[in-house]
């Protein structure tokens, strides 16, 4: 990236992170991809039991493979065979996990977390249960305000899980949300009937934790996930 840019680019982590600490988050900057498995490895216990949300960072940045390494009690919810009713059992133990290990679909420059879910245990973890939570996130999903990063979701993040989901929505085939803009009347919602088959059902803004320093956000220098 040319050193201008890149300039730009530290400028807002910079004011990204001072805001998601003065929402009670930990926030701390990772130059590249490479850097998260040495902080992870750093701030996990050995014997810890960790829970996971869906999501490819996990898998690009060589989170899922420590995890998985057996230093850990992981409640793997993608092994391989899993029924329907026993995947749910793995999403439900996840609740009481000792660190719950994700990524998000946005972060505003405000300090606000944005998602959106389909089964929405990830954001149902996120907020609630597990006593610590991980965020790991590339640093292209920092957007200015709350809209965009509707857009940002409407634009890419959703999109492109439901072509990896192998999903049947409009934005498969467009590549882009069915309800493309947002306005202040309807920042979120998608009019009803208009997606049936899709993935994002419901939509959750994270801003100042009651629980200081529950919520870690790493953010990586690299681009990884959607």
């Amino acid at each position: 990236m040319d050193a201008n840019r890149n300039k730009v680019k530290e400028m807002s982590i910079a004011r990204t992170m001072e805001k998601l600490r003065r929402n009670f988050m930990e926030a701390a900057y990772l130059p590249s991809a490479q850097d998260v498995v040495p902080m992870l490895r750093s701030m996990l216990e050995e014997g810890q039991s960790i829970a996971l949300g869906g999501s490819m960072t996990l898998s690009e940045t060589g989170a899922l493979a420590l995890v998985r390494s057996g230093s850990y009690r992981l409640i793997d919810r993608y092994e391989q065979g899993l029924s329907p009713e026993a995947l749910h059992e793995r999403l439900v133990q996840g609740f009481s996990a000792d660190v719950f290990l994700t990524s998000v679909n946005a972060i505003t420059e405000h300090g606000e977390l944005y998602n959106i879910d389909g089964s929405s245990n990830r954001v149902a973890a996120m907020l609630f249960g597990p006593k610590r939570v991980i965020v790991i996130a590339g640093w292209q999903k920092i957007v200015p305000t709350l809209r965009d990063a509707v857009d940002r979701v409407k634009h890419i993040a959703a999109p492109a899980n439901a072509i990896r989901l192998d999903r049947d929505t409009p934005c498969v085939k467009s590549g882009h949300c069915v309800a493309p803009y947002c306005d202040d009347r309807n920042l979120m919602s998608i009019a009803p009937g208009a997606c049936d088959p899709g993935i994002c059902s419901n939509m959750v803004v994270m801003g100042k934790q009651t629980k200081r320093g529950r919520i870690t956000v790493l953010i990586v220098g690299d681009e990884v996930g959607y």
